[in-house]
């Protein structure tokens, strides 16, 4: 509701699991100030999806795109992982306009293995099914995205596209949090485990968007996700794969300097594209500036729609 209340017509929460879970212990996340990024290791610590599809039902104030993003419990073995992900995509059903498969991350152990090739054929094989069976019962049709990794070869990305066709995936999220500490060497938390984003990570994350669009050629939508510090940074991607993609959305994450969502708001204007917000329900909320920066955000128009381009396809 705060995030529609700001402007934003987009947001994407969690990771939510079926049950509830702690996470990794604290600190877990280290925030390297002169490189402009963030390490997190989380660790998905929600209060299970029960929990957050009861949130999500309060939030009357809210109008927009609502992503619902869903992943294991750390005590589920990966052969028992589908069950966790179905069951979640059972309870989010009702109240998601889409549904992110979170099966990228670094900081659940072994997660990362179910990237390849043939665990991610059953996986989306399984939830698939799934979504048929709750579209005839429900009569209405919810997306399946899945999140991917930035830390994939060329011929990982050529394999999982061959999936994601075969298997009719609904839409890509490209990308997760990185492993590499390329361009933060010279800080002393470099060496700090989990998942690396920010700034350092925006060319690697260009470069996957640009590999997997080539691979599908337009026929499955791409979310743009990672190193996205400005609104060129967001320009800059779309307007590169406009001609490959049917849609691309850019999210932004909420621990960036809110001060800069004006000036991201006002780039992406001016753009044929939807400016968007991810709300991630991991952060331990430690940015007081965000309570600080509402009255800033106000004055961004609820939604930043331009007319599109022929290609594009816009929720």
């Amino acid at each position: 509701s705060a995030f529609g209340q700001a402007g934003f017509g987009f947001v994407e929460v969690g990771t939510l699991t079926p049950r509830p879970q702690p996470g990794n212990e604290k600190p877990r996340l280290f925030r390297l100030i002169p490189q402009k990024a963030i390490i997190n290791r989380m660790g998905f610590n929600n209060e299970g999806i029960a929990a957050g599809v009861e949130n999500i039902r309060s939030a009357t104030r809210f109008h927009g795109v609502l992503g619902v993003n869903i992943g294991k419990n750390k005590i589920t073995p990966n052969e028992d992982a589908a069950q966790d992900y179905l069951t979640c995509l059972r309870a989010a059903w009702p109240v998601a306009d889409y549904i992110a498969i979170n099966f990228s991350s670094p900081n659940t152990p072994g997660l990362r293995d179910l990237q390849a090739a043939e665990p991610a054929a059953r996986l989306l094989a399984s939830l698939k099914s799934e979504q048929s069976n709750l579209a005839a019962e429900t009569g209405r049709h919810v997306p399946i995205f899945m999140k991917v990794a930035p830390d994939v070869t060329d011929e990982h990305i050529a394999e999982l596209s061959r999936v994601f066709l075969d298997e009719g995936l609904d839409g890509l999220i490209a990308t997760n949090t990185t492993l590499s500490r390329v361009g933060v060497e010279a800080n002393p938390r470099h060496e700090e485990a989990g998942g690396l984003s920010g700034a350092p990570l925006t060319e690697r994350s260009t470069e996957v968007i640009g590999a997997f669009a080539s691979e599908l050629k337009g026929r499955i939508p791409i979310i743009g996700v990672g190193g996205i510090m400005s609104g060129a940074d967001a320009v800059t991607p779309m307007m590169t794969l406009a001609q490959s993609l049917d849609l691309l959305f850019v999210e932004f994450h909420v621990h960036l300097v809110p001060a800069r969502s004006a000036q991201r708001a006002r780039c992406l204007n001016s753009t044929p594209w939807r400016a968007g917000c991810l709300l991630d329900a991991e952060s331990d909320r430690a940015d007081d500036a965000g309570a600080n920066a509402n009255h800033r955000l106000n004055s961004i128009p609820r939604e930043y729609d331009a007319p599109a381009p022929s290609n594009v396809t816009k929720l």
